[in-house]
């Protein structure tokens, strides 16, 4: 395997000091999903409902995810999820 190749390798299996909901986490790779935001937030669920998950990234810019979204994930990045309300 060529050195860039285990660059990319080892850029894609890096961990990440995370704070999901104000608890440290770590996760492994380069992009988080929604769904695995909701499931670090609550791993009990319920999943049949939509979660507000909210982002800072001190590295770039914060955001929004919804359902079917990903974003990169960074050291340090903190995740706010709650329970949608509608009305």
């Amino acid at each position: 395997m060529s050195t860039e190749a285990n660059a990319i390798e080892a850029h894609h299996t890096k961990v990440h000091e995370i704070v999901v909901n104000g608890r440290p986490r770590q996760f492994e790779g380069p992009t988080i999903t929604y769904d695995e935001v909701v499931r670090l937030a609550f791993p009990e669920g319920p999943f049949d409902i939509i979660y507000t998950v909210v982002y800072i990234n001190p590295h770039g810019h914060d955001g929004t995810l919804a359902p079917g979204q990903r974003t990169a994930v960074h050291n340090g990045m903190e995740f706010h999820v709650r329970k949608t309300n509608r009305s």
